[in-house]
């Protein structure tokens, strides 16, 4: 099987840029909280930076890095900063996977505060898989208790999300 950083970086662009889909469900348990839960569903729309790092901070021969530098717009309005790793097979279909961690910090549902998303994507022979989850306990200030599941989608060339979330009620 031959590798390269380049196939690596073109399947983790492709993956970002094309909307790789993958069902959003909420996430989590929530049996230890005493408190009410609020469930949501919001969307909205994002501005992102792919910027492809040099091959030999990867870690590995055909491994490439990227730092993501996003801008959450809707329900999450937020910024994060984010690294990538990627690897592509080279295969026709762009075959290949990336993971990712992103420290989202802004605010949603109007709550303040910091959490973190990761990444885990694969494609294969053109068939896409994708999975962004809530680290659990990640969560500050206002967004302590957070978990959740979120989807990327691509239309028009423009980025949004879906975000399936679960969040102790605020309290008065």
């Amino acid at each position: 099987m031959r590798s390269s950083v380049g196939a690596a970086i073109v399947v983790a662009i492709a993956m970002v840029c094309t909307g790789v889909t993958g069902k959003a469900q909420t996430g989590g348990s929530h049996s230890e909280l005493k408190e009410a839960i609020v469930n949501q569903h919001v969307t909205g729309h994002f501005d992102v930076k792919v910027l492809p790092q040099p091959a030999e901070d990867a870690g590995g021969a055909g491994i490439g890095r990227m730092l993501l530098d996003k801008q959450f717009h809707g329900a999450l309005e937020a910024t994060s900063k984010g690294q990538m790793l990627a690897f592509g097979t080279g295969a026709k279909g762009s075959s290949g996977a990336y993971v990712a961690m992103e420290v989202v910090s802004g605010a949603l549902g109007g709550r303040k505060g910091t959490f973190v998303l990761m990444h885990s994507a694969t494609m294969a022979r053109g068939e896409a898989t994708l999975n962004i989850t809530v680290v659990p306990d990640s969560g500050t200030d206002g967004l302590v208790g957070l978990t959740g599941k979120m989807n990327i989608l691509m239309v028009n060339g423009r980025h949004s999300y879906e975000f399936d979330y679960t969040l102790p009620a605020a309290q008065p």
